[in-house]
């Protein structure tokens, strides 16, 4: 099922829990302003639906739907989480496949020892332990196809903000604020 227009733009931002997927998307969006939908697979998951991330858990449905309404209702949309390749990569690739305007994926790479550092400096540092994040992070879990670019730690938020932005060919306007 065919979904947005050819002016619509959507933006897939992965890695691991603590690799900035949610800064650089948050400053994508303030670069950028209104008409960019910020789609967080946290919020849908866990605030939402309060649901533990599970093969075919309710959240893909519901992300893909959100997704989906907001590129028909011709929004430019940045989905944002872990979505790890083995639950959320159908999803994913049928997103893509059936969204007639730019589509872009990244993945963040960030090494664990990066990853933990990282997850200190963040509110949530007292939800996850360290032990917890480790039992999650999954190094380089790319998408099958090859369609990711990817930024590794080294980037900084401004580079990858820039990079995001340049690659959906999407230019900050300072009128939609």
């Amino acid at each position: 099922m065919r979904t947005g227009s050819p002016d619509t733009r959507l933006i897939v931002l992965r890695g691991n829990s603590g690799s900035g997927k949610t800064s650089v998307a948050r400053a994508v969006r303030a670069a950028y302003g209104r008409g960019l939908a910020l789609v967080g697979q946290d919020v849908v998951r866990r605030e939402m639906l309060r649901e533990r991330d599970v093969h075919g858990g309710v959240n893909i449905g519901l992300i893909d739907t959100i997704v989906r309404y907001s590129l028909d209702h011709g929004y430019h949309v940045l989905l944002e989480g872990i979505l790890t390749a083995g639950r959320y990569g159908a999803m994913l690739q049928s997103l893509r496949r059936d969204h007639t305007g730019t589509s872009v994926f990244f993945y963040l790479d960030v090494s664990f020892p990066e990853t933990l550092r990282r997850h200190d400096s963040r509110p949530q540092r007292l939800e996850f332990t360290p032990d917890q994040m480790r039992e999650w992070y999954q190094e380089r879990d790319l998408l099958p196809d090859g369609c990711e670019t990817v930024i590794g730690e080294d980037s900084p938020l401004e580079a990858s903000v820039r990079q995001v932005l340049r690659q959906a060919r999407l230019t900050p306007a300072q009128t939609n604020q």
